[in-house]
This record gives C-alpha cells, structure tokens and sequence, in this order.
C-alpha cells in the first residue's frame, strides 16, 4: 500500500498558491515561472485545426511585402542591374574569355545566368581609345622616318574606333540571337542563349584584342601579323566554344555555316582595324653606296719630232 500511495499524484500546497496569485503563468523546473502563450486554434467543420493554415498566410503575406518589384524598362532601376558586378566577377570573366578550351562553356561557367553590361560597356570603350592613340602613334614614328610625311592629330579616329566596335558588339550579337530565334522555332531543340548572354560573351571576347593593339606599335610586320593572328585565333575559339552547345543540335550545314560567319565576320573586324589605323610604315632610307670616283686615264702626248732645216 505504502508503494502505491507513493505512485499516486499528489498536489502541492506551494504551487497551488502559486497558481491561485497567478493564473496567468506556469510553473516550470526549477519553479520558474514563464508566461503562457496563447494560440488561437481555429475547427472546422470537419474537426481539423486551421492554426497552421493561419501561420502560413501570414508568412506569405511577409514574404510579398519584403519582396521588391520589377523596376520597369524606362527606369534607372532596371538598367542598374546589368551593371551589378565586382571585380573579382569581372576579372574572372576576362580570364575565362583569355583561356578558352573544349568543353568549357563561358556562359555556364563564368555567367552563370548572371549576365552584365559592366565589362562589356568598358572593354570596347578602352579598345577604341587605344585604337584611336595608337594610330596617330603610328603616324608620329612614320614622320620619324621620313620628314617628307606632314602629321597632323587625326581626332575623327576616335569616333571612328567608337563607332565600328560598339556597332560590331550589339548588332552582331542581334543578329545572332535573332537567327538563333527562329532556328528555335524550325528545330525545337535549338536552345539559344539571351540577348544579354550573347552581348556579354562578344564584348568579353574583344578584350585579347587590346594588348595586341599596343603591340601592333612595333614597327615590325611579322610580329604584328603573328600577334594578330593569335589573338584572333584565342578570341575566335572562345565564342565557338561558348556557342558550340546551341547550334549542335541543329543540322550540321546550318552549324557549319553559322560558326563560319561568325569566324569570318570576327577576322574582318581584326583585319580592318590592322589596315585603317594601321598603315604600314615607309622603309628606312638607306645610304646609296659609296662609289669611287675613277680619273679619266693620263694621256701622254709625245712632243712631235723636230723638223730639220732642209725642209
């Protein structure tokens, strides 16, 4: 009996008063005492509780208001985006469009969805300007070598480098994106890259072009057409590589052409450039060389013979 009185409950005089002076606070171990949460639980009809339902809808409603809208298209707001990068994004951006090899696709690795107009906008900017300086340099060291060449700062050089590689960085990248398009609606499964996609791997694939410019300064042509053509080649493989995954799926004649254009209109753009700020510098005079002057031959005359006095 005594066992069972022992397992039997029992209440305690010192919580019960304690409870009796607050009834709104519980006690708990160590006869702290913590205020009561109340929940509000809420039966349906058919017996289910709808505090959970309740929870819910009220982080929903936290999470739309937290959320922030779509700047719109006319707006600072939107365009501000597209320049949202560090430098360790941009410069590992560069690296990617320095070194490219099969199977690493520039978009997918170093985008990552995340597409920007940061280095794109400032590598074409710094392209045309030295484009536009090392020209007239090239001028100054033709004046060099002959004076009988008249240099005058060609200023429109500016506008022109400007204009051809902004021009080549958006509207190239248009037009591929566009024919990309519809080759989506012929083959379903040609999956093409976004506007943005395309105009960041083109304006990143023009940034081995700028240390080749500032070679192209040494006056000599073997090692410009050498730098040239690698650069070309890095430049060229980067977006073969990167556009490679799209156009596979396509037929092989439309593959074939479409990497082709896009080789050749990226060699046009390198070859005009070479040519028009570039125009090949006059030989160095030379010396004639030194001839000796031969004296006529001396030619003795031999007096004439006495004549005798009989004649």
């Amino acid at each position: 009996m005594a066992a069972a009185d022992e397992l039997a409950f029992h209440e305690f005089e010192e919580a019960t008063n304690l409870l009796a002076q607050t009834p709104n606070e519980a006690t708990t171990r160590g006869d702290q005492l913590v205020p009561q949460q109340h929940v509000a639980v809420a039966m349906d009809s058919g017996g289910s509780y709808g505090a959970e339902d309740e929870v819910e809808e009220s982080d929903k409603t936290a999470l739309l208001q937290e959320e922030k809208q779509q700047p719109g298209f006319w707006t600072f707001g939107y365009y501000q985006t597209f320049f949202d990068v560090d430098t360790s994004q941009v410069l590992d951006r560069i690296k990617g469009s320095l070194l490219p090899r099969p199977g690493h696709n520039f978009v997918r690795h170093h985008l990552r969805n995340r597409p920007d107009l940061y280095g794109p906008f400032w590598i074409c900017a710094t392209l045309a300007f030295v484009l536009a300086v090392t020209g007239n340099l090239t001028l100054v060291l033709a004046q060099r070598r002959d004076p009988s060449i008249h240099y005058s700062p060609q200023f429109h050089k500016v506008t022109v480098a400007g204009t051809a590689i902004y021009c080549y960085a958006w509207l190239v990248p248009l037009a591929l994106w566009g024919f990309l398009q519809w080759r989506k609606g012929v083959r379903e499964r040609v999956g093409p890259y976004t506007f943005l996609e395309t105009v960041c791997v083109y304006g990143y694939s023009l940034f081995v072009f700028i240390p080749t410019v500032v070679l192209w300064l040494i006056p000599v042509p073997w090692l410009q057409w050498l730098s040239g053509a690698l650069a070309l080649a890095l430049s060229a493989a980067g977006l073969v590589f990167t556009l490679w995954p799209v156009v596979r799926e396509d037929t092989r004649l439309a593959a074939v052409l479409l990497l082709s254009v896009v080789v050749l209109l990226h060699a046009l753009l390198a070859t005009g450039c070479k040519f028009y700020f570039f125009q090949p510098l006059p030989p160095e005079p030379t010396a004639p060389p030194h001839q000796a002057t031969s004296q006529p031959p001396t030619v003795v005359l031999s007096p004439p013979p006495p004549r005798s006095a009989a004649a």
